[in-house]
């Protein structure tokens, strides 16, 4: 799989055109019943592995031959989709409609995809059903749009959690969850009690909130202080509000600080913190966070777009489809989050601290 740094430099462009705009703003899948009846795979029989997450049926535990069954291939590449604003009228090329991330998320469901968080997949537990597909949904600038309650308590209908929990429900087995990455106003809130609310029913539901600076600023252009502050005074806030420290972080632009170990670990004003994963602008899929290449540092992800402009290549329509046309590129689970199943040509782009837990066919 290439890597097109070229990509990444037209869509960090095209997101500094895009936000400058906005306004008041600086392979065949089983299925999870299938997977226990498979001929010959007398493990799907025995006791889960560890506990599975709300949402998602216990994990099994894989052998070779299972691995083979469900054409298992950890190794293989996840797409990583990025937001920013839901609006019924697009504003900016960035922008996405209601009914545009609903389509994309009821492609995803019925193509065997099932969301985890961007935490989640960092930390390599990607507990998700065999001959499944993990993706990762990831929401830049906590807008308004991405979430917001309504006078029942629910999410309202036209924000990308109400669009979100809505797929869900008319197709289990696709998790409700993503990644939302904020700057100092969460969801456009102000008062410390509707920020804490909202942060509270996300974290609740099984949502992440992490970490996207303070003022999103470009952080390129700052100084290794400033852009520990910068990060630092949004971890601050995430604590007040009542959400676990941030394992996870999404560069503004997608845009680098000179000092690249800045962005994931350094200190400020007394406060330390230490991501495990940072996030590009990307234009491709990720990696698998068990490959040896994997940059914990620089972690790609896709824009959500058609296939227009400068997204005939980089976008989700384009990356979507491509993983359609090779599967074998693309992550499949074994249905085992404690073991790594790939195929045995694979076995030398696994790390060497995973050796143990590998199983290869």
């Amino acid at each position: 799989m290439r890597i097109i740094g070229l990509a990444n430099v037209v869509v960090i462009s095209v997101a500094i055109v895009g936000l400058s705009l906005l306004p008041g703003e600086p392979r065949p899948h089983a299925k999870p019943q299938e997977t226990a009846t498979v001929k010959g795979a007398d493990e799907a029989a025995r006791p889960p592995a560890t506990p599975a997450p709300v949402g998602l049926p216990p994990g099994v535990v894989s052998t070779p031959e299972f691995a083979r069954q469900v054409r298992a291939n950890e190794a293989g590449l996840v797409p990583v989709l990025m937001y920013h604003r839901i609006l019924a009228k697009r504003l900016a090329s960035l922008d996405r409609t209601p009914a545009q991330l609903r389509k994309e998320l009821e492609k995803l469901a019925k193509r065997g995809y099932v969301p985890i968080t961007a935490r989640e997949f960092v930390r390599g537990e990607i507990h998700v059903p065999a001959g499944k597909f993990p993706v990762v949904l990831t929401f830049d600038d906590g807008h308004p749009s991405h979430f917001g309650l309504d006078a029942s308590g629910d999410p309202r209908p036209d924000t990308a959690v109400g669009v979100i929990q809505d797929v869900a429900s008319r197709h289990p087995g696709f998790r409700p969850v993503a990644t939302f990455w904020v700057n100092k106003e969460p969801f456009g809130l102000r008062e410390h009690d509707t920020q804490a609310a909202a942060v509270r029913w996300l974290t609740e539901h099984g949502y992440e909130v992490a970490n996207h600076t303070w003022t999103h600023p470009n952080l390129r252009v700052l100084k290794r202080k400033k852009v520990r502050e910068q990060i630092v005074r949004v971890e601050r806030l995430l604590k007040k509000l009542g959400a676990p420290p941030s394992e996870t972080m999404a560069l503004p632009y997608g845009s680098m600080p000179r000092g690249k170990k800045s962005a994931r670990s350094g200190s400020w004003d007394g406060t330390r913190y230490d991501f495990a994963g940072v996030f590009l602008a990307g234009a491709e899929p990720s990696l698998s966070p068990y490959a040896k290449k994997f940059d914990r540092g620089a972690i790609q992800r896709i824009q959500s777009n058609g296939k227009k402009g400068e997204c005939r290549k980089w976008c989700s329509q384009y990356w979507l489809d491509w993983l359609d046309r090779h599967p074998g590129e693309r992550y499949v689970s074994d249905g085992d989050p404690e073991r790594i199943s790939i195929p045995e040509k694979r076995r030398g782009n696994i790390v060497a601290k995973r050796g143990l837990q590998v199983i290869a066919y």
